[in-house]
């Protein structure tokens, strides 16, 4: 019987076809479906944290951002005048969760009445941002900024800069996590710092809306 000796050539070549058919994959598609939001609200150890609870929110990245130095560390951030924040970049799903609700989310973590930092933070990196990718989500934060300012539960006025946003530099891996990696550390610190007391005192009921606390 006479055998047929096979192609590599052809052999890559329906390989190659049967995977452009197919096309990208479940997980891949899921990706290409997320958005972005960056936001600063202080420490972003405690930003993180709090937004990894909010059901839609895929993952969080500690990182810096709105300045003008490259690469920054976190020594730079902290110490000298490279512009940056600390901010946490975050990947959700808009099919479960909208931008509208997340900035909601944020105002009611953070004192954005606060324009020297937050809590026991103090200096222009720790100060409170949102930093927009697009002009819609510019649009959505500064209506809800609006919202806030109308309904009259904050007595002073917010300070928040809503910015385009600009190149992000995720922080030191250290960082990242660091709520799970050093739950002692962080409990102390967030407790010490009065966060908490902090943003309940100023927002009452709505303190922490749409967060579950670790």
């Amino acid at each position: 019987m006479l055998k047929l000796r096979k192609n590599p050539l052809i052999v890559l070549g329906i390989l190659l076809s049967a995977t452009w058919l197919s096309g990208p994959s479940a997980a891949e598609t899921a990706e290409k479906d997320l958005k972005i939001a960056i936001f600063a609200g202080g420490c972003f150890w405690c930003v993180e944290s709090d937004f990894d609870t909010v059901p839609g929110v895929v993952r969080t990245t500690s990182g810096y951002t709105g300045g003008f130095t490259p690469n920054p560390t976190y020594k730079q951030v902290t110490s000298k005048n490279t512009g940056h924040y600390e901010a946490v970049r975050i990947h959700y799903d808009p099919k479960r969760i909208s931008y509208k609700l997340l900035v909601d989310i944020l105002w009611r973590s953070v004192d954005p009445t606060d324009d020297g930092g937050q809590f026991c933070d103090r200096g222009d990196s720790y100060k409170t941002a949102i930093f927009a990718t697009s002009a819609e989500q510019k649009r959505i934060a500064q209506e809800t900024k609006q919202e806030i300012e109308k309904s009259g539960v904050l007595k002073k006025p917010i300070v928040t800069a809503i910015v385009d946003a600009g190149p992000f530099f995720p922080a030191e891996d250290y960082h990242q996590n660091f709520y799970k990696k050093s739950p002692v550390r962080y409990k102390f610190y967030r407790y010490r710092c009065g966060r908490d007391a902090r943003v309940e005192a100023l927002w009452g009921k709505e303190a922490h809306r749409g967060i579950t606390k670790h």
